[in-house]
């Protein structure tokens, strides 16, 4: 487990204003990796967020300012760099700490390097920015699991038996996932409503959200090779923000036997900039006390949660004004990442650099901490209000949802931007 290093010193400042400001999401203590292209090079290659600039590293490794082998960051995605490994992680961080360093000249005063090197975002486009193999979406969050459990079956039984003992997981699907800022169709299936015998083919009426985490895995294991906790949380690079939309209407009539299908496989946004766990260190906590204790290959040796702020907004197409829905936090997870990864793997999968891990949805243990409108509303019993005087159950065509977050440091905040996606009308069946 990395440990606090000089890199997370809160009194450390940049050469580059604007990322020292305090409510900066990319401050010099955070550098979280993104892929973008730009009007005068529209190739896509990696950077790091700083402040309100993007430090296209494809351009320092070719200075020998960064130590990495030539080539790993002109690249469309930061698989590359992941593979090199935990000890190249720490590295490249202290050596782009190092440059962005208010005292550092290197960068700063070189004008022609500087001009080069630094791309407002404002003058970016930002892309996905890992190569996904495989998405897994997990339902971690006990708050979250009673509430549904409470819904659709009954308080005594909120919890299915097997609940407390493993993360309950199911794969999804890795070719609709999506950089934050792509718009989403609202999805077409079977639906049964309860006065129809059989069920219909239509577009979804229950259209929801579902706030997250996701868990970007930089380092493999073997087909066959079982990884203990603190190997998983080893393995993980970093996080994003993620948005798993669900189609609630579609999902309770397909759900049985074998759980989530189409109605979670139409679209999942995710935050463009991935949080290093190394610039996540600072904020690691305990998370809820675990009763019945794990088996053994699930017990966490230390604090694997993250103190993490998140909010998401809504805001309709007919107006600028956005209602803030939910406040909550990631430390609340019964089930941390590292656990999710390592039940994962216990079977003997294969886990593959770049592959993603979805926490499940995220709530809190109040009402306006809970991470899906299905909660929210509870499942449209009582409409939610928004500051425009309009009412949501679940989300209209033309909606705008943003999740963003981040860990509150002395002074300065480590961000993760955000993850937004508008929901456009369903595509009439050909």
């Amino acid at each position: 487990m990395t440990k606090t290093n000089h890199t997370h010193d809160p009194s450390l400042k940049s050469w580059l204003e604007q990322a020292n400001q305090e409510d900066c999401h990319f401050p010099i203590q955070n550098l979280p990796y993104g892929v973008f292209n730009s009007a005068d090079n529209p190739d896509k290659r990696v950077g790091v967020a700083i402040g309100d600039q993007i430090l296209d590293l494809s351009v320092l490794e070719n200075t020998s300012q960064l130590p990495v082998p030539a080539g790993t960051f002109a690249r469309p995605d930061i698989n590359a760099f992941m593979g090199l490994g935990p000890d190249v992680w720490h590295a490249n961080r202290a050596a782009l700490s190092a440059l962005l360093g208010q005292d550092n000249a290197v960068l700063r005063d070189d004008d022609v390097l500087r001009w080069t090197a630094l791309v407002p975002m404002a003058e970016a486009r930002l892309h996905l920015p890992i190569r996904i193999g495989d998405f897994t979406d997990f339902y971690a969050s006990r708050e979250h699991a009673k509430n549904v459990g409470t819904m659709f079956r009954d308080p005594e039984n909120a919890l299915m038996p097997n609940w407390l003992h493993m993360p309950i997981g199911y794969n999804g699907r890795a070719s609709t996932v999506v950089v934050s800022g792509t718009d989403i169709h609202r999805p077409r299936g079977q639906i049964k409503p309860p006065a129809c015998e059989a069920p219909l083919y239509e577009a979804c009426g229950k259209l929801d959200m579902e706030l997250e985490i996701g868990a970007i895995i930089g380092m493999p294991n073997r087909m066959g090779q079982p990884v203990s906790v603190k190997q998983a949380d080893e393995m993980i690079f970093g996080y994003v923000l993620l948005n798993d939309w669900s189609a609630r209407d579609i999902q309770v009539w397909e759900y049985q036997p074998l759980g989530p299908f189409q109605a979670k496989a139409f679209a999942t946004t995710v935050s463009p900039w991935v949080v290093t766990c190394e610039a996540l260190v600072p904020f690691r906590v305990d998370g809820p006390a675990q009763n019945p204790t794990p088996l053994p290959y699930l017990v966490q040796p230390g604090g694997f949660n993250y103190d993490l702020d998140l909010e998401v907004s809504l805001r309709p197409d007919d107006t600028d004004v956005a209602t803030t829905i939910c406040r909550t936090n990631f430390k609340y997870m019964y089930w941390s990442s590292a656990q999710q990864l390592a039940h994962h793997a216990a079977g003997g999968c294969a886990m593959r650099t770049g592959d993603l891990l979805g926490s499940g949805t995220i709530s809190g243990p109040t009402k306006d901490s809970y991470g899906s409108l299905l909660e929210l509303s509870w499942n449209g019993q009582n409409p939610i209000d928004l500051q425009d005087g309009a009412t949501r159950s679940f989300i209209d065509d033309g909606d705008t949802l943003v999740i963003t977050g981040w860990s509150r440091g002395g002074g300065y905040r480590v961000g993760f931007g955000e993850a937004a996606g508008k929901i456009l009308p369903a595509v009439n069946f050909p």
